[in-house]
């Protein structure tokens, strides 16, 4: 049973995201009608109303803008954590309807790694242990679905699964500040990394400022602060 490696991809998003946050926005404060106000923002520049947007806190035109994501290589522990965000809609892998009998890839967390070829040799001895037992119970309990969704319990959390992740513009901003900030746990950390980079690749004007806390202002974890918040805002302007 291999390793399990991160992939992050964007397969969809809202067209124009930033066009119609801008149209969105002069919605709220315009009386021109909605062809008018089409004809303003389709020919003019709208970075700095964007940009206005986000020093007013007027997110919620944000909201019209959704992506959506593929990801594959991630462990359950990880999805734990990424479905405490419920502005989103998530698909992921059954354990119950996909059978675990021919192996399962997980997730070696890298402290364990640094510990040496000896530590990870014990890791993945754990990992094909929990697989035999996984095989054991579902022989116990006549294979098919009805067994799988027992057998599972035995599964690490180190498991990895596969999701199609959709969030608007406005949780993702939200998501990033949590996720992307040192203090977050490593895996869920690095999955919100590439998925900032992908965000700003593709509709920079909404991205520009998305990040940890510490990127758009002062760190906001206070005594908890990692103490890098130079390091982390250059990192982060450079994505």
């Amino acid at each position: 049973m291999p390793e399990a490696t991160m992939k992050v991809e964007l397969i969809s998003t809202t067209p124009d995201g930033e066009m119609l946050s801008a149209l969105a926005a002069r919605l709220c404060y315009s009386a021109a009608n909605l062809n008018a106000l089409r004809e303003r923002v389709s020919t003019q520049d709208q970075s700095k109303l964007i940009s206005s947007i986000m020093d007013s806190g007027h997110h919620s035109v944000f909201e019209h803008v959704s992506f959506t994501f593929a990801i594959e290589g991630v462990s359950r522990v990880l999805l734990a954590q990424l479905t405490r965000h419920r502005i989103a809609s998530f698909s992921v892998q059954s354990q119950r309807y996909v059978s675990m009998a021919q192996g399962f890839e997980y997730v070696i967390p890298p402290r364990i790694k640094a510990l040496g070829l000896d530590a990870v040799n014990e890791y993945e001895r754990q990992m094909a242990q929990m697989h035999q037992w996984y095989q054991h119970w579902q022989q116990l309990l006549g294979k098919g679905e009805s067994s799988n969704e027992d057998a599972r319990f035995v599964l690490p959390g180190a498991c990895e699964t596969r999701l199609i992740l959709t969030m608007n513009a406005r949780e993702l901003m939200h998501f990033f500040r949590l996720r992307c900030c040192q203090r977050a746990q490593w895996e869920i950390r690095e999955l919100a990394t590439r998925m900032l980079s992908l965000c700003k690749q593709h509709t920079p004007l909404l991205f520009t400022n998305a990040g940890p806390g510490c990127v758009a202002g002062s760190c906001p974890e206070g005594s908890k602060t990692c103490g890098r918040a130079a390091e982390v805002r250059a990192k982060f302007h450079q994505i």
